[in-house]
């Protein structure tokens, strides 16, 4: 195992080696999440279920995901990530084999959502980016969080076509089989991420409890802001990665249209999280996660008020893409900036919390007001509503270092 010592500090895993198996693990690992949404017409329609049976399913996937994140982080900062990834790879593999298997909605949610969002718990940004943290000096940290979230949008560029490919060749529930023995990767990926006890001991010698970690975040004003901003980004990516498939075909768009859209929203925003990452060194945070909320809105708009074409779809697809997970390496950099890194995964999974109900409420409420309306307009209005107030509560985010009673240096 590669590592990197100095006289300042202990040996730590070198950046390549770090990037190299992080990014690995989130393409492959967001790459299937972002699938979904192609088995949401395949599954119902076999299994006689309504389109809320499935969307309800993915929106307990995107709470459990959220609520197992702050205690998949507090393991991960605790006791290094390479136990918490080797037993989140293991589970997204079983969770996919029973989400192929399930014939009930119980068990589909039980599946699909329960033990697959608990699965992405474990093996996404979070955990990845507490290693980032870690092992990356502050001067490159953005950048490198920026290049790890790259990752999960190639993966999405990567792997939408393969899950359509795998569908309309094999049928959906073998392509559930399949996706599940690919996503077995992430085990031993997790090898390169097993860093040096003494990285552990440095960053645990500064001794500030899970307690108090948490009592001075949830005070914090700025910590508070964050998370409302990050509400926004679940509700409105997740509502239209899962439901804008079929809100294409219902108006008259062929299934490729939707897979091409997908894969390009994967493609462009590789672009834009690198950007965002890369901008994140030179301006303030707080006003990149401004515009991305602000531009989402103003995309949404001109996406609902333009003729629907395939080209209207592919140009809203990669503005979108630009913007998609773009808040992730800023809102991530301007914590450890405020809090540091040594509980840096289990903040992370709390302001991640947020963004999971977020994304329970976007997915959950398309598929049940579909279900009563016949419509998604509803719900795309409110995803343009929630982008402004984004935008505007994280303008007065302070990401400078908290100030702390004791004189422990606080990690930029």
């Amino acid at each position: 195992m590669n590592t990197n010592t100095s006289a300042a500090g202990p040996a730590r895993l070198s950046m390549k080696q770090v990037l190299l198996c992080g990014a690995l693990i989130v393409t492959m690992s967001m790459g299937i999440r972002h699938g979904f949404g192609l088995f949401l017409q395949p599954i119902t329609m076999d299994r006689g279920w309504t389109r809320e049976t499935f969307a309800f399913a993915l929106a307990i996937q995107n709470i459990a995901w959220g609520i197992a994140g702050p205690f998949t982080g507090m393991l991960a900062d605790r006791f290094g990530p390479f136990r918490v990834l080797m037993v989140g790879g293991l589970l997204y593999a079983v969770g996919l084999v029973l989400m192929a298997l399930s014939t009930s909605g119980l068990a589909f949610t039980g599946s699909a959502g329960l033990l697959i969002g608990i699965a992405q718990s474990g093996t996404t940004y979070a955990v990845i980016y507490g290693v980032i943290g870690r092992n990356v000096d502050p001067a490159k940290r953005s950048w490198a969080m920026g290049v790890a979230a790259a990752a999960g949008s190639f993966g999405q560029f990567l792997m939408v076509p393969v899950s359509n490919w795998l569908i309309s060749s094999n049928g959906w529930q073998d392509a559930l089989f399949i996706l599940a023995c690919m996503s077995l990767i992430i085990i031993p990926l997790a090898f390169g991420l097993r860093e040096p006890k003494s990285a552990a001991v440095a960053v645990h010698s500064h001794s500030q409890s899970i307690g108090q970690a948490l009592r001075e975040a949830f005070g914090y004003r700025s910590f508070q802001l964050l998370m409302a901003g990050y509400f926004v980004c679940g509700f409105q990516v997740v509502f239209i990665g899962v439901h804008m498939p079929s809100y294409l075909k219902d108006n008259g768009l062929s299934p490729q249209v939707a897979t091409y859209a997908l894969a390009l929203i994967g493609l462009f925003n590789v672009f834009g999280t690198y950007a965002a990452g890369s901008l994140g060194q030179r301006f303030p945070k707080r006003y990149i996660l401004a515009s991305i909320y602000a531009l989402r809105s103003v995309a949404i708009v001109a996406f609902l008020t333009a003729p629907l074409t395939p080209s209207s779809v592919y140009l809203f697809s990669a503005v979108m893409g630009v913007l998609w997970l773009s808040t992730i390496p800023p809102t991530n950099a301007v914590l450890a900036q405020m809090f540091g890194i040594q509980h840096m995964s289990m903040l992370s999974g709390f302001v991640f919390l947020s963004h999971q109900i977020g994304s329970f409420l976007g997915v959950w409420l398309g598929g049940r007001l579909y279900d009563q309306t016949g419509s998604y307009d509803v719900v795309w209005w409110l995803a343009v509503a929630l982008g402004v107030m984004a935008a505007l509560v994280n303008l007065p985010v302070r990401e400078e270092a908290i100030v702390r009673s004791t004189a422990r240096p606080v990690a930029a």
